[in-house]
């Protein structure tokens, strides 16, 4: 996979909306891998970074966004909690239950990898008009 790739031209083939949407999608996660691996970090952990970023979920929550079942999520939270990027409290509506949020630690890096995935994501829609990226944002594409 190409670091810079190329934006499809009028006279490049048309793979369809699949295709299209299949090749996005490896293109997003392609730099979304960079971006963890220059900071020691995995995919989840980057995922982890950046739900934590504005919300403070609880674990069962943050299992369900990220896609993880319940001992998968206690073994990164606690990955992370050891290199003090997050902590655990109680949940106020519920003792029982536990938050996760980022530490002072942990946000630093969180805006660090939301930024430079957010620069990183950019360039690959360099080549969109601001009607085609307006319309990409708002899922409104013309097909």
């Amino acid at each position: 996979m190409p670091d810079d790739p190329t934006p499809t031209t009028p006279d490049s083939p048309d793979l369809g909306i699949v295709d299209g949407l299949a090749q996005l999608s490896f293109l997003v996660q392609g730099v979304l891998g960079k971006v963890a691996a220059e900071r020691g970090l995995s995919i989840v952990q980057l995922r982890l970074f950046g739900v934590l970023r504005d919300r403070e979920p609880g674990m069962q929550e943050l299992a369900r966004h990220l896609g993880l079942d319940k001992s998968s999520m206690t073994g990164l939270v606690d990955r992370a909690e050891r290199r003090g990027l997050v902590r655990r409290a109680p949940a106020p509506h519920d003792k029982r239950a536990v938050q996760v949020s980022l530490t002072e630690q942990g946000q630093e890096p969180a805006r660090e990898v939301a930024a430079d995935a957010g620069q990183r994501i950019h360039a690959l829609t360099a080549h969109l008009t601001h009607g085609q990226r307006s319309q990409l944002v708002t899922g409104h594409a013309e097909i």
